[in-house]
């Protein structure tokens, strides 16, 4: 069962460091607009249609099926249609590799860099410190897979080599400032998700369902059932499951872990205000009429509350939002129905 989020958003903040869009007239800065990439169609559908940048996988590498990640021709190609729009793609890297992988992943990001790629989405702090010290001019975002949750996590991936955080869904936004003002990294938020019973990136549930592995051809591995190590998270949790006592007396049956669908929408005004760097929308599975949708709402939203804070009201906006729920979810039952027939769980 998806919940739209409502809160009363209160502007507060406006403390403008980061690199962004300009209004000329006034000098604001503008938070960037990022959404997800899963096929080229889908990155031409992101940028057309009001994003400032758009984020993809490389094969094997970001914890998604492989048609929704991209082989190096795709790549390129999606660099050089967001260099002919003047925008940005950034790529993710955000799985766990071990230390025979990290050649191949320094291989890869120098093919980017030649490319002109210069931001990238990572998880593994190790990783994130090999590229710095080998590419100083890379932009690094540390990806919501690091569960960055207070200033002291933000300060960490900071000196491992980030320029920009994605801080864990349900963080509040004093904890945001407190990040902004005490750190001084650049902060990123999802606004457009699924969250997880646990902290997102950090399920082991689906690697028990599925525990095999096997190495590619470059030699990366692709564990089947870990998207932390190249395969893919089956969504197990949303099955229902049986809860036991000690002896294994059952208690209950029909138990579903919570795993809710994250729209935030009233917040979008208060974290322009807070001076967030870039709004995020997940999301890379869904097909590109949806995404184009998507990302037509918030680039809509985000500016006409910044043309005209005075006059602007909510209430439309959550109502084009029901919509986009509405085709979100019946598209995310599909896949979760997939994904969970390939595990050895039954549907």
């Amino acid at each position: 069962m998806s919940a739209l989020f409502y809160r009363t958003a209160t502007p507060e903040y406006n403390t403008n460091f980061n690199r962004g869009r300009i209004f000329e007239e006034d000098h604001t800065v503008m938070a960037e607009l990022l959404a997800s990439g899963g096929t080229l169609d889908m990155v031409r559908a992101v940028l057309d249609n009001g994003a400032d940048a758009v984020y993809v996988g490389p094969r094997g590498w970001s914890r998604r099926r492989a048609q929704y990640e991209m082989n190096d021709a795709q790549l390129f190609a999606s660099a050089r249609y967001a260099q002919s729009t003047g925008k940005i793609l950034r790529v993710a890297f955000n799985t766990l590799p071990d230390s025979r992988e990290i050649p191949l992943f320094l291989a890869k990001a120098e093919s980017l860099v030649k490319a002109g790629v210069l931001d990238f989405i990572l998880t593994d702090a190790g990783v994130m410190r090999a590229l710095k010290d080998r590419f100083p001019e890379t932009r690094i975002h540390a990806s919501v897979g690091c569960t960055i949750v207070n200033a002291e996590d933000a300060r960490f991936y900071k000196e491992a080599g980030a320029t920009q955080v994605v801080t864990e869904c349900r963080i509040d936004r004093d904890e945001m400032r407190r990040i902004r003002e005490e750190v001084g990294v650049g902060l990123e938020v999802l606004v457009h998700a699924t969250t997880c019973y646990t902290y997102l990136g950090r399920c082991t549930m689906s690697s028990y369902t599925r525990q095999e592995w096997r190495r590619d051809e470059t030699g990366k591995n692709h564990f089947l059932g870990s998207p932390n190590r190249g395969g893919l998270c089956y969504r197990v949790c949303l099955t229902e499951w049986d809860q036991s006592d000690r002896d294994g007396e059952l208690e209950k049956s029909g138990v579903v872990l919570p795993n809710q669908a994250y729209f935030l929408v009233e917040d979008i005004p208060a974290l322009l205000d807070l001076g967030v760097d870039t709004i995020k929308i997940q999301g890379r599975e869904y097909s590109v009429d949806l995404v184009g949708e998507m990302v037509r709402f918030y680039r809509g939203l985000i500016d006409a509350y910044t043309d005209d804070r005075a006059s602007f009201r909510m209430e439309e906006w959550t109502v084009r939002m029901a919509s986009i729920v509405a085709a979100r979810d019946a598209e995310r039952r599909e896949k979760t129905a997939s994904l969970i027939s390939e595990s050895t769980l039954p549907a």
